[in-house]
């Protein structure tokens, strides 16, 4: 993968828009993205005040949508904060939420029953879901099967083998691929993204994290979207730029988004 930037429209589906570190601010870091061929983003909630600010950016900016939702770092503040935001506009999916038993940020059995509650509201609401998943693959089935899997249900920053991402598939859930694709030591993560559907793929950055190769040590941002659809185009044996129309299309249907 060379340092130019990658040619082609993309989608960066999972963003932190609100987040201290992004570059310059949230303007500036759009229209960084805008002119590297990025046409839309979904920034997304960690809990109730972080959910806020991203309502409130999509607010200012057409081509930006948000979620509301309670990461499993944050378990312990429970939902209630983030219940009257959900009718908010341009609220798209509840989440991220998920299990994460790396850190235990939260304990464990809150982090569960935060995890089962936000699925609820996904089904009462007839919203997406995006799945928020470190070192807890079993658990986080077990709780979807005992919940039920929301219509539109999002793995993001997919990190697991073909195993797991054959479990998510077999669910009906897309998988979204983010920095960590590029990594060349990634080889289980690239193993899934060859598997996956042409249907159920998505691209993000995760920004301000995971800064995908060309731009590792750097701080992320939208605008590197492209390095990581350029790298799943190279793994899948793809031409990029049909790739990023395809996960653009992803996202509008697995997010209901308007035509783009």
């Amino acid at each position: 993968m060379t340092d130019s930037a990658p040619v082609g429209r993309f989608l960066d589906n999972h963003c932190h828009l609100e987040h201290e570190r992004i570059p310059g601010g949230t303007d500036a870091t759009l229209d960084r993205a805008r002119a590297a061929g990025v046409i839309g983003f979904i920034t997304v909630g960690c809990d109730a005040a972080d959910s806020q600010r991203c309502i409130d950016i999509a607010a200012r900016h057409d081509d930006v949508w948000a979620t509301v939702g309670v990461h499993p770092h944050e378990a312990s503040g429970g939902i209630e904060g983030i219940l009257p935001l959900i009718g908010q506009p341009k609220v798209m999916a509840i989440g991220e939420c998920g299990l994460d038993y790396h850190y235990d940020h939260s304990p464990r059995d809150q982090q569960r029953s935060v995890f089962a509650a936000q699925i609820a509201l996904a089904h009462q609401h007839r919203l997406p879901l995006v799945i928020h998943t470190r070192s807890a693959w079993d658990e986080t089935f077990d709780i979807l099967a005992a919940e039920g899997v929301p219509a539109s249900t999002i793995f993001h920053c997919f990190t697991g083998g073909p195993d797991e991402a054959r479990r998510c598939l077999d669910l009906g859930a897309f998988l979204s691929f983010s920095g960590i694709v590029t990594f060349p030591s990634a080889k289980d993560l690239h193993a899934a993204a060859v598997l996956c559907p042409s249907d159920r793929i998505l691209a993000e950055t995760d920004s301000p994290f995971l800064a995908p190769i060309p731009h590792r040590g750097k701080t992320n941002e939208p605008a590197f979207v492209g390095h990581v659809v350029h790298s799943l185009a190279s793994l899948r044996q793809e031409i990029p730029f049909d790739l990023g129309e395809r996960t653009i299309e992803n996202a509008r249907v697995a997010f209901g988004l308007p035509p783009l």
